[in-house]
C-alpha cells in the first residue's frame, strides 16, 4: 500500500498586522523592523491573497493586496506625501508617520474607528482567515476581540525575545509592564507562536508556565546582507576600524566601547553606527564630549554599512541580550570578523564563528581589538589568535529555509 503526501491547507487569506512598520516610516529600519518588511514582501508573492491592518491615531485600516503592495513600494522609495490635515492634527509631532496614514487613507479597502472593527474585519476577510502580527505591537485585546468574531480565525504571533522581562533595568518607563500584559495575551490566544530562536522558545516556556504555552515553531531568521555601496569616508578612510551596529541604548553595552576607546585608547576606530536610544544620559554625554577615534554615523543606508563593514577590521557586539542578534549573522556572511558577548542566541545561530569574550571584562575585550586591529595583508584580516575558528564557508539562515517552516503551519 503506498503512503499518501497530504500537502498543507492554504488559509483562504492572510491579515499582516503592519502597524509597526507603518509607525517607523521614513526611520532608518531596526532588526524587527526588517522582520515585518520581509514577511510583507514574501505574503505578497503567496498565492494565497494578502490583507492588511494598520492601527492609526483615528482609527483602523483594512489594506487589500494592492494597499500592501502601495506601502511596500513606499518603504523601499521612503517616498512619503504631504500630511493631509487630519494626519497633521494627529501626528503633529510625527510628519513622516502621518504622511504613512495620509497615502494610506487614500488607498485603504476600509476603516473603522476600534467599536467596529469586528464588522469590518468579517465583511471583507474569509472564514478561516489566518492573522500575523510579527512586530509585537497591535497586539491587543480590541483586535483579538475582532479577530475571533471572525468565524475559524487563526493568530499566530512572532516572538522576538523576552529581553523585557529578563532586563527590565534596560527598558523605558512601564516597558516591562507593557511586555508582560503581551505575553500573557499571546500565551492566553495564539494559535501559533514563531520563535526566532529555541532560546526564545525556551524562554516564553519559562515566563508563561508549560501548561500556557501555545503551539509553536522554531524558524530562525533569514539574512540577506545588501551588496555593499559607497562606503562612508572620514578619519578612518585608510586606516583600521571597527563597526558597532544597533540603536545606542543600555542594553547593547556601548559604554564598554567608549569605556577602552577613552582609557585604552586601542589603535582604530570605532564607527558607531545606530540612532540614539533612550535611558544612556551618559554615553549621550561621553559622546557629545567627544573621545578620540570615535564617530556616530546614525544615518547611513544598509548598502553604505554593509561596504563599512567589509572594509572594516572587524564588529563588535558586547550586548547584554539578544533575541536573534541580526548584525553579527549579517557581518559572518560578508566575512567580516565578529568580537562578540557569549550570548546564547549568538552560540545557536553561528557556533563557534565570532570571537567571543565575556562582556564585563574590558581588558579582554582591549586584547582582541588590538590583535584583529593588526594591519591587515594580502587581503588577510589579522585573527586574535591560530585557535579561533574561520567563518569560510558560513551560509547564513535564509528566508526561504524560514518561510518554509512557518507557511506549513499558516
Amino acid at each position: 500500500m503506498g503512503i499518501t503526501i497530504t500537502e498543507p491547507v492554504q488559509p483562504p487569506a492572510r491579515l499582516l498586522d503592519l502597524t509597526r512598520l507603518v509607525s517607523r516610516a521614513g526611520r532608518v529600519m531596526t532588526g524587527v523592523d526588517r522582520v515585518e518588511h520581509a514577511y510583507l514582501d514574501r505574503l505578497l508573492r503567496e498565492p494565497v491573497p494578502l490583507f492588511g491592518l494598520v492601527r492609526t491615531s483615528l482609527g483602523y485600516l483594512l489594506l487589500d493586496g494592492a494597499g500592501c503592495a502601495e506601502l511596500l513600494a513606499r518603504l523601499t522609495t521612503q517616498d512619503w506625501p504631504e500630511p493631509d490635515l487630519l494626519a497633521r492634527l494627529a501626528r503633529r509631532e510625527d510628519p513622516l508617520r502621518a504622511g504613512a496614514e495620509t497615502v494610506l487613507r487614500r488607498v485603504t479597502l476600509s476603516r473603522a474607528i476600534p467599536a467596529l472593527l469586528g464588522p469590518m474585519l468579517r465583511r471583507h476577510l474569509p472564514s478561516g482567515t489566518v492573522y500575523l502580527n510579527t512586530g509585537h505591537t497591535n497586539f491587543t485585546q480590541t483586535v483579538i476581540d475582532a479577530l475571533r468574531s471572525i468565524d475559524a480565525a487563526r493568530l499566530a504571533v512572532l516572538l522576538h525575545d523576552t529581553i523585557p522581562l529578563d532586563w527590565p533595568q534596560y527598558q523605558r518607563t512601564g516597558s516591562a509592564e507593557r511586555f508582560a500584559a503581551f505575553l500573557r495575551r499571546v500565551g492566553a490566544q495564539a494559535d501559533l507562536v514563531i520563535c526566532n530562536s529555541e532560546v526564545t522558545r525556551t524562554d516564553m516556556a519559562r515566563h508563561l508556565g508549560a501548561d500556557s504555552v501555545p503551539e509553536a515553531v522554531v524558524a530562525h531568521l533569514g539574512c540577506t546582507p545588501p551588496a555593499p555601496g559607497t562606503a562612508a569616508e572620514g578619519p578612518w578612510t585608510g586606516q583600521p576600524y571597527f563597526v558597532v551596529l544597533g540603536t545606542i541604548e543600555p542594553r547593547k553595552n556601548h559604554a564598554l566601547l567608549l569605556d577602552i576607546w577613552r582609557d585604552l585608547a586601542p589603535p582604530a576606530h570605532l564607527l558607531i553606527c545606530g540612532q540614539r536610544g533612550w535611558n544612556n544620559a551618559e554615553v549621550f554625554a561621553a559622546l557629545d564630549a567627544g573621545i578620540p577615534n570615535v564617530h556616530e554615523l546614525p544615518e547611513l543606508d544598509d548598502a553604505q554599512i554593509a561596504a563599512l563593514l567589509t572594509q572594516s577590521s572587524g564588529l563588535l557586539f558586547p550586548s547584554f541580550a539578544e533575541g536573534y542578534g541580526l548584525p553579527p549573522v549579517e557581518a559572518a556572511a560578508l566575512d567580516v570578523p565578529v568580537l562578540a558577548a557569549p550570548l546564547p542566541v549568538l552560540r545557536e545561530v553561528l557556533g563557534d564563528i565570532p570571537i567571543y569574550a565575556d562582556e564585563s571584562d574590558r581588558y579582554l575585550w582591549a586584547s582582541r581589538i588590538r590583535q584583529m586591529a593588526k594591519p591587515m595583508a594580502k587581503g588577510y584580516r589579522a585573527q586574535p589568535d591560530e585557535a579561533e575558528a574561520t567563518q569560510a564557508g558560513f551560509v547564513p539562515p535564509t528566508w526561504d529555509a524560514h518561510f518554509k517552516a512557518v507557511l506549513t503551519l499558516i
